[in-house]
């Protein structure tokens, strides 16, 4: 059974990137039902109607805007304060399902919402869940995270110290300093990390689940080392930095050719099991080791890491790239591995986004698919063509895809007899079509086919009077003003009938 006209109505309103802000604003209402959660949540909106939403008397309505990345996070700020909890904890959450990329939260909001001392009046959250949404959303940049040391507030400082590997010797001496007493017990209670005997001391109360992250990333001591190799838990070691050169040199010739991957690619390597490990008998460990000399630091390791194994459908959420000089390799480096023979170094290539043009043209023709992929969804310079391409023969990329400035929507006319209905319907929409399929057996396709801008007012009327086309048609950027007023009218009016 098809919806009622009114509702197809509204819904393709919310979305008519033509639609003013007086007709958009008739929309912030309850009465307008699903259109005006979808609206606030979906799309740019102009100030006039983001001001309408964040005075709504309505939480529902609130806490639809919250999860909304397509308007400026700044303008989102009133919410982080809002009396509902539910609303603060959407915002802290971020969007869902969540986006390809994850838009950071600016400072202000992440220091309201970190310090709250209640989560809201409506009592449904705590703070604390807040917070826990709030980290597990990834909309903290990482330069916020090196901030928190030295930060006004004690509780960003407390904060800062769960994260004490990750600090500079003078964090971690400014926080065992620090003028409050809280934050300097929370500076000595943390530094056991550092610490091999303390750390021994403590893994007996960690649990199982916390058990893996200390020994990948806490300073271990021999007989804890031991203790790993014995009883065979010894993967997170090959991440570990800390992992003595000893251990190492035994987990490169671990029988689980896993272990012998992980540590083929160290930095801190030596050039005898480098080679030893290129003559593994293990593809992937030959792989990893034959990547030498390029990660000769840390943050190297680390941005190969991020690639290797994710496949060509990797969906992975991401943020923008470290600032901090120390916390990311240098351009240098990325301009190295776009030219190496290595796959795998020009997929680490192809996913910074400030590589330079003249290197993206080379890249958008390798060979490689995953290259080519990578560069399409990472890259603001990646060709237009390049885009189309991964997005034919790609369906996990589509979303994020759709979502790119450089991405065409015209000239797409050879598409319109694909077998894939989500391809035909990006096709539909392309305002150069003489004659945009609305007949197609697909929904969607006749949807974007009806909101496609060469149609006409008249032949629109028609198409609002369709269940099949009517969404499709109200979305339209070619429908007149006081039509879309006229159709807020009769829908808004229809709702206040008993």
């Amino acid at each position: 059974m098809s919806e009622p006209l009114p509702e197809l109505w509204l819904r393709g309103l919310a979305f008519n990137r033509a639609a003013p802000s007086d007709v958009l604003v008739r929309l912030v209402d309850r009465a307008a039902g699903q259109a005006a959660l979808l609206m606030c949540e979906g799309r740019d909106l102009p100030d006039a109607v983001i001001d309408a939403v964040l005075r709504h008397p309505d939480t529902v309505i609130r806490r639809a805007l919250a999860r909304n990345r397509c308007v400026d996070p700044a303008r989102l700020a009133p919410l982080a304060t809002d009396p509902s909890g539910l609303v603060r904890g959407w915002l802290a959450g971020g969007s869902r399902p969540h986006p390809r990329w994850v838009r950071p939260l600016p400072d202000d909001i992440l220091v309201t919402l970190l310090t709250a001392r209640d989560g809201g009046e409506d009592g449904k959250v705590t703070e604390d869940e807040i917070i826990s949404e709030l980290e597990s959303s990834r909309q903290i940049p990482q330069s916020f995270y090196r901030s928190m040391a030295v930060r006004e507030h004690p509780e960003l400082r407390i904060r800062a110290t769960w994260r004490w590997a990750s600090l500079t010797p003078a964090q971690r001496a400014g926080l065992l300093d620090d003028p409050d007493p809280a934050v300097r017990e929370a500076a000595q209670d943390r530094s056991w990390e550092l610490d091999p005997e303390r750390v021994e001391a403590r893994l007996s109360s960690v649990g199982s689940r916390s058990r893996p992250f200390v020994l990948g990333r806490c300073a271990l001591s021999p007989a804890l080392v031991e203790q790993c190799f014995a009883d065979g838990t010894v993967r997170p070691l090959a991440r570990n930095r800390h992992t003595p050169a000893y251990a190492v040199a035994r987990l490169a010739r671990h029988p689980e050719a896993e272990v012998r991957e992980t540590v083929a690619a160290r930095p801190d390597l030596g050039p005898d099991l480098v080679a030893e490990l290129r003559k593994d008998p293990d593809d992937d460990v030959r792989m990893r080791a034959r990547l030498h000399p390029f990660p000769r630091t840390w943050a190297e390791y680390g941005a190969i890491d991020a690639v290797i194994g994710h496949g060509p459908d990797c969906a992975c959420p991401t943020t923008e790239p470290d600032a901090e000089p120390d916390a990311q390799p240098s351009p240098d480096w990325f301009a190295a591995c776009a030219v190496s023979e290595e796959p795998v170094l020009r997929q680490v290539a192809a996913s910074r986004p400030d590589l330079p043009a003249e290197l993206v043209g080379t890249l958008a023709r390798d060979q490689d698919e995953e290259v080519r992929i990578r560069l399409a969804c990472h890259h603001p310079l990646a060709p237009p063509q390049l885009l189309l391409d991964v997005f034919v023969t790609r369906p996990a990329h589509r979303p994020h895809l759709l979502t790119l400035p450089a991405f065409p929507r015209t000239g797409l006319t050879g598409l319109v007899g694909h077998p894939d209905p989500e391809v035909r319907a990006l096709a539909a929409a392309d305002p150069a079509l003489a004659a945009p399929p609305l007949d197609d057996p697909d929904a969607s396709v006749r949807r974007a086919a009806a909101a496609n801008p060469s149609l006409t007012p008249q032949a629109l009327e028609a198409l609002l009077a369709d269940p099949r086309t009517a969404e499709g048609a109200a979305s339209n950027p070619s429908l007149p003003v006081p039509r879309m007023h006229a159709l807020v009218d009769h829908c808004l009016n229809r709702a206040a009938t008993p």
